[in-house]
């Protein structure tokens, strides 16, 4: 559904379609590189990568409160909105964990 994550990429980036694709297909791509030993360290910076690129975003949805169309009645709370900057804190320290 990329629609609905189209609606908070920041309007300052561009190409906000090709930003939300791109950034799938890096999620399956340090999850696939997670599972396996070889990889897992260098998947985890990815990860980290990733968490950090898309931090923008949920920046912009918190700030701007922007209404998610599309969502069956589900937008965000502002506290859900809120809560997600800190919960990307600890998701970069887990990925951390499995950087060595």
């Amino acid at each position: 559904m990329p629609d609905l994550y189209v609606q908070i990429v920041p309007p300052v980036l561009p190409a906000p379609l090709a930003l939300v694709y791109l950034s799938g297909v890096a999620e399956i791509a340090v999850g696939l590189g997670l599972l396996v030993p070889r990889t897992r360290s260098y998947a985890a910076w990815a990860t980290i990568a990733l968490l950090l690129a898309i931090f923008p975003a949920n920046v912009y949805m918190a700030v701007s409160m922007v209404t998610i169309e599309g969502t069956g009645g589900s937008d965000p709370s502002a506290l859900a909105r809120w809560a997600r900057l800190p919960l990307q804190g600890v998701l970069i320290l887990w990925a951390y964990w499995y950087t060595d």
